[in-house]
Formats: C-alpha cells, structure tokens, sequence
C-alpha cells in the first residue's frame, strides 16, 4: 500500500509523506511544543488550508 500522509500543525501542511514518517514528524512537533495532526492525502486535499481542519475534541 502506497498511501500518503500529510501532517497539518496551526499555520501548514507538510509534503505528502508514508505513515511512519508522518508518526515520527508529529512526535517531533511535539517534543517542541507544536500540536500535529495526521491526515490522509486525500483528506488534506478536502480541507484545502489548515484553518479548515476541525480539530478533534477527546471527551
């Protein structure tokens, strides 16, 4: 499977990149503070800009 990835923070979207690579970006935002989302290529092609991402709300 050759999926693609992309990392969504406040203000970008990252290059299209595999899901391990995705995984390890988004722990390395976080080690620096920054908040990072995992979506789907298709996904991100949807939302079109960061400011339409919905983050998700845990309850």
């Amino acid at each position: 499977m050759n999926d693609k990835y992309i990392v969504i923070t406040d203000n970008k979207f990252s290059e299209p990149m595999s899901k391990n690579e995705a995984i390890k970006l988004v722990k390395d935002y976080d080690n620096q503070g920054i908040v990072g989302y995992i979506v789907s290529e298709e996904e991100s092609k949807r939302i079109k800009k960061p400011s339409n991402f919905n983050e998700p709300k845990w309850e």
